[in-house]
């Protein structure tokens, strides 16, 4: 299995503010990232598992709405998380 608790714990202790922060900003986008990152290379094996890319088209839609959220509330966070994942933006 990709994810684990282990590694969740791991990415909410490395983003959040503890390792059982599940519910800031932060860790939940970071949690997101690396779920679009392991299923974009699932697609990219397999080209027409539909459903893998309609569930990552959501989970990109998710992120998408977090962050705008955390660009709302906090624009220094937005900018904070957006440098330490790698995003574009």
């Amino acid at each position: 299995m990709y994810l684990d608790s282990a590694k969740k714990a791991e990415i909410f202790a490395e983003y959040g503010a503890s390792a059982t922060d599940t519910g800031s900003c932060e860790s939940q986008i970071a949690l997101l990232t690396y779920r679009i990152q392991h299923l974009t290379q699932h697609v990219k094996a397999n080209h027409k598992d539909y459903v893998t890319n309609r569930a990552l088209v959501q989970l990109v839609g998710q992120r998408r709405r977090f962050l705008a959220y955390l660009k709302r509330k906090d624009i220094e966070r937005y900018r904070a998380i957006i440098k330490k994942l790698g995003l574009r933006k």
